[in-house]
């Protein structure tokens, strides 16, 4: 795992953001995850050949290369693995009407 923290505006989310947005932007951040594995994992492969090339710094760069490709798959919403996730778990999210009917339920001095 990175210590590289993402800073692209879609993976997070205000402190006054709705359940539909933060479920937006973890789906979001799954997907770079799983991008990340699949790339980490593409990247482990060996095919006997010879690495006259390989460093750390370059290890360390192609890390740095994967993560960003990772974050802009994400954002940008390419492959839709977001899409689909947040489609199937926006159902167990309540809808609008029952949230804004449970917050003027609390409201004191509501009716």
């Amino acid at each position: 795992m990175s210590i590289i923290t993402s800073s692209l505006a879609g993976l997070t989310t205000a402190p006054t953001a709705t359940d539909h947005e933060k479920l937006s932007a973890v789906a979001k951040q799954f997907e770079a995850l799983f991008m990340r594995q699949m790339l980490a994992a593409a990247r482990k492969t060996d095919f006997g050949g010879d690495d006259l090339l390989g460093s750390q710094a370059l290890d360390t760069f192609n890390q740095m290369q994967d993560e960003h490709f990772a974050d802009v798959t994400a954002q940008t919403g390419t492959l839709g693995f977001a899409t689909i996730i947040e489609a199937q778990m926006a159902r167990f999210l309540p809808s609008d009407s029952d949230a804004a009917g449970a917050a003027t339920a609390k409201t004191p001095g509501a009716a």
